[in-house]
């Protein structure tokens, strides 16, 4: 499989996605290159990832903070400790409850191995992900994108991707799921990138998060 995105590699890609997409061509002029946006693989990630499902990026920080002053080692077993009383008092709601918990017994008990992702294709490791109940395809996707850095998936079901795409490509409405993947497939084998350039653009230029989602490669 490819190797992960790399500082070096996010640039060269860009640069090659520039030359090819008179869009992305423009994203970059206004904004440049974004950093290599990435998060620590682990339990903790996938738990904020959880957090972050159809809620603002706000929203989910305020809470992983919130949880982050209460638990005192990031673990499976650590939170598996934790009452449901206790987490919706620190703000998550029952589904996410029980989501993190499922993620959390799974790896507790090793019906999923983290330390088994890296160096698997795509679909190996969505496979796995998405086989524990509240693990969709978006937040595969994320971790795929974020945690392990692979270079070539997209975020159809991402909200602020689409927003993005439908401005920068001048779209009347925003894309639909089907519309959004065809777009995707423009960008291949580069499509990780491509979607960080649409998000930098969403972002104004800006940060998803500077002081917990950012980490130097």
């Amino acid at each position: 499989m490819p190797l992960p995105l790399t500082d070096e590699t996010m640039i060269s890609a860009a640069r090659e996605l520039e030359r090819r997409h008179g869009e992305i061509a423009g994203i970059v002029a206004t904004y440049g290159i974004p950093p290599l946006w990435q998060r620590a693989q682990g339990f903790e990630t996938l738990v904020y990832i959880i957090l972050e499902q159809q809620v603002s990026l706000a929203s989910a920080r305020a809470i992983y903070r919130r949880l982050k002053d209460r638990i005192t080692s990031f673990t499976p077993e650590t939170y598996l400790a934790f009452s449901d009383e206790t987490l919706r008092e620190i703000g998550l709601s029952r589904q996410k409850i029980r989501y993190t918990k499922n993620l959390a017994q799974a790896l507790a008990t090793d019906q999923l191995v983290l330390e088994e992702l890296p160096g698997l294709e795509n679909e190996a490791v969505r496979h796995r992900l998405t086989a524990i109940s509240g693990i969709g395809d978006w937040t595969a996707t994320i971790y795929l994108m974020m945690a392990l850095r692979h270079p070539d998936v997209w975020p159809q079901g991402d909200r602020a991707l689409a927003v993005a795409v439908q401005k920068v490509n001048g779209l009347d409405t925003t894309p639909d799921q089907n519309l959004l993947t065809a777009i995707g497939e423009e960008y291949r084998p580069w499509r990780s990138v491509a979607a960080r350039l649409y998000w930098f653009q969403y972002l104004d230029g800006g940060s998803p998060a500077p002081d917990i989602e950012v980490s130097s490669v």
